[in-house]
This record gives C-alpha cells, sequence and structure tokens, in this order.
C-alpha cells in the first residue's frame, strides 16, 4: 500500500510541477549523453536487467519436469529369466498462494531495480553538476583576477604619473608594484585551480566542451516549502529502495508463511514386468511431510520484514530532515548572494572613487590600496556566494527531478 501510495504521489507531483527556471543551466540535450554514458549508470542499467531477468524467473514454477526411466531382470529358482523396465514422469507443483508470493517478491524486485537505476543517475547528476560549477566557478574566477589585475595595473600607472610629476615618493611607486605582483601571483593561482578543474570534469565526463563554461545565474524558489517536500520525497529513488526492500521482506514472508504447506509432487508411471505380460500403469502423488524448522523460518522472515520497514521509516525521517536543510541553504544562499553582489559594487565604486581622488593628491597611496584589496575581496565573496547559491539551487531541482529529464526515468 505504501507504494502504491508513493506512485500516486509522484504522479500527482509530476503533474502539478511548475516548469522552473534554469538560466544559464547545461542544457538536456548535452547532459542526456553525458548520463547514459557514463560508467555508473551503465553498470545500474545492466544491473537493472538482470534484476529484471530474476523477476522473470520468479514468475514461472522453479520445478521442472523428471524422467525416470529403470531396467531390470527377474530370476525365477525353478524357470525362466525376464526382462522388466519401468518409466515415469512426475513434476512439483507450485502450490496457488506460493505462486502468488512469488509474483510478488518479482514486482518489489522490478520496483528496486528501476529505483536503483535512477538513484546511480540522480547520483551522476550531482557529480556532474558539482564538478561542472566547480570548473565554471573557477573560469570566472580567472576572468576576475584579470579585472583586478588590470585595475592595480591602473593604481601603478597613476602613482608612476605622480612620482613624475614629483608629487608622490618613489616608494609609492614600489608599494604599487608590490601589490600588482600579488594580483599577477592570485593570477596565476586562479588559472591554476581552473586548469584543474576542468581536468577532473574532463575526466568523468570526457565527451563535454569547453563550450559551456559561463557559471549559471542563480534563482529564488518560486515554490513553498511543502512543495519542495512532497515533491522530493515522492522522486526520491533512495526512499523507494526502501520501500521496495520492504516490499520484497514482506513478499518473502508471506512466501515463507505459504512454504509450511509442502508443495506436492504428481507423475504418471507404467511399467512391464514377466517379459511383457503384465503392464502397469498409474498416479503417484507424494508430499513431503513438514517439520519444525519451517516454522523457524517463518518467524524469522516475520522478523526481517519488520527490520525492513522500520529501515523505510527511518529513511523517510532522514530524507525529510535532509529536504527541509536544502531547502532552507537554497534560500539563505540566494539572499547571499543578493548581499555579496551590493556588498562587491560599493565596494567597487569606492576603489574607482578612492583612484580619482589618489589621483587629484586628496588621498594617500594605503587608502587606495586599501580600497582595491577590499574590493578583490568583496568580488570573490560575491562570486563564491553566486556558485553556492547556483549549486544548492540546482541541486534542489536535481533531487525534485525538475531538469535533464529526470522524471522520465
Amino acid at each position: 500500500m505504501r507504494l502504491l501510495f508513493l506512485s500516486m504521489l509522484a504522479a500527482g507531483a509530476v503533474q502539478a510541477a511548475p516548469a522552473p527556471s534554469t538560466p544559464g543551466l547545461l542544457p538536456t540535450a548535452v547532459v542526456r549523453p553525458l548520463l547514459n554514458q557514463d560508467p555508473e549508470v551503465a553498470a545500474a542499467r545492466a544491473g537493472r536487467e538482470g534484476i529484471r531477468q530474476d523477476a522473470g524467473l520468479l514468475e514461472k514454477s522453479p520445478y521442472e519436469w523428471t524422467a525416470r526411466l529403470s531396467t531390470q531382470r527377474r530370476t525365477l529358482e525353478t524357470g525362466p529369466r525376464y526382462r522388466e523396465w519401468n518409466a515415469g514422469l512426475e513434476r512439483t507443483l507450485r502450490l496457488p498462494g506460493k505462486a502468488g508470493a512469488d509474483r510478488k517478491i518479482a514486482a518489489a524486485l522490478l520496483e528496486e531495480g528501476d529505483a536503483r537505476y535512477g538513484q546511480a543517475l540522480r547520483e551522476t547528476a550531482r557529480e556532474l553538476l558539482g564538478m561542472w560549477l566547480d570548473w565554471a566557478h573557477s573560469e570566472q574566477a580567472l576572468a576576475l583576477s584579470a579585472l583586478q589585475l588590470r585595475a592595480a595595473e591602473e593604481n601603478l600607472s597613476i602613482v608612476d604619473k605622480r612620482v613624475k610629476a614629483g608629487d608622490a615618493a618613489r616608494l609609492d611607486a614600489s608599494l604599487a608594484r608590490a601589490e600588482l605582483a600579488e594580483h599577477q601571483r592570485a593570477g596565476n593561482d586562479a588559472k591554476t585551480a581552473a586548469a584543474v578543474a576542468w581536468s577532473r570534469l574532463h575526466a568523468r565526463f570526457p565527451a563535454l566542451t569547453h563550450e559551456y563554461s559561463a557559471l549559471p545565474t542563480p534563482v529564488p524558489l518560486d515554490a513553498e516549502a511543502p512543495f519542495w517536500r512532497d515533491r522530493i520525497l515522492a522522486e526520491s529513488d533512495e526512499l523507494k529502495v526502501a520501500q521496495a526492500l520492504s516490499s520484497k521482506a514482506h513478499a518473502q514472508t508471506e512466501r515463507v508463511r505459504a512454504d509450511k504447506i509442502p508443495d506436492p509432487t504428481v507423475g504418471l508411471y507404467t511399467a512391464s514386468e514377466v517379459g511383457g505380460r503384465e503392464r502397469i500403469t498409474g498416479v503417484m502423488l507424494s508430499i513431503p511431510i513438514p517439520g519444525s524448522q519451517r516454522s523457524g523460518r517463518t518467524s524469522n522472515a516475520a522478523h526481517v520484514a519488520e527490520a525492513s520497514r522500520q529501515e523505510f521509516e527511518l529513511k523517510k525521517r532522514e530524507l525529510e530532515g535532509e529536504i527541509g536543510a536544502v531547502i532552507a541553504t537554497a534560500d539563505g544562499a540566494y539572499e547571499g548572494w543578493q548581499i555579496g553582489e551590493q556588498g562587491a559594487a560599493a565596494m567597487e565604486e569606492n576603489a574607482s572613487m578612492m583612484r580619482r581622488a589618489y589621483s587629484l593628491g586628496e588621498a594617500d597611496l594605503q587608502s587606495l590600496l586599501t580600497a582595491r584589496r577590499q574590493a578583490a575581496i568583496a568580488a570573490r565573496s560575491a562570486l563564491e556566494a553566486k556558485a553556492a547559491a547556483a549549486r544548492a539551487y540546482y541541486l534542489l531541482l536535481i533531487d525534485a527531478h525538475l531538469v535533464w529529464d529526470m522524471a522520465h526515468d
């Protein structure tokens, strides 16, 4: 019943899900081949096919026909010898209750296979998003370093003009060059970080090209927390795996309970005796006599089923807690990015005003360099806030199966 409820909830959630805003996100046409060709997803797909084969075998009876043939020679003390033989065909029959339990186990296996495949697809999608955002962030940090380096060069140019005009000491020029060297070092670090991030991304997803290097724009959540909770719970493959395992355990308990009554074996046989003078035809029925072990297995299976049910409930509670944390993170990260952007713009304006003031002799060099450092720090903080907000938002969309056609899998 819980599995049916989750399926109905998922169907309703998919129908009611709005199309999210995804500015700058990797397009689905690019992502789907990357995911489908990934070794982890391919392995899960192969595992799903294996599980489907197992489920198909459970649908059929595990018993096969058995043919028996024996021959013998009868010798009388005072008489001739006769050749005799007998042949039979028999098969054990699976009782209806056991067949029904096996079908339930097969259905649970199919659910588990699909859920594990979806789980691998989701984890790979999250990994792709994380590595791509790391690379895009590093590329934008490299571009930001170039802007900061250009600003430091402009500061040095202004200082040199004042030194030549006799309005500033040569020490000011030395300090400005040292500041420029620091920005050059930071630029080199940013270049190295970008190369490392791309190397990792390209090794994991070699088909991705440099074309998509822009950091996507964060977007505020356009739905209330209950929507995201219901949606993610309905689409959670991790929860579906736990539910499938619980359903399978309960079906196995039903199977063990039904197995307390042994399956009968029926057959036909025929025999020839006394050299063919006697013909025998008959029907055979055999039933094992059940022992105490069958009842013991039933009790053990019931405990396993209860444990799996409790594990499902625990997984659901843990997931609800994680969803709440993810929603709060996405909201907070977006607000943090907005604040960071405002702060970076203010610091950049202050640095520009301080540069003009220094060029007019209205401010000292230390104030100019401090303003430039503050602007650089604020710009880097704003960029980090943007990357964090984008990561939180798009991870939420992946968990909710609202991007990259995740819901269709």
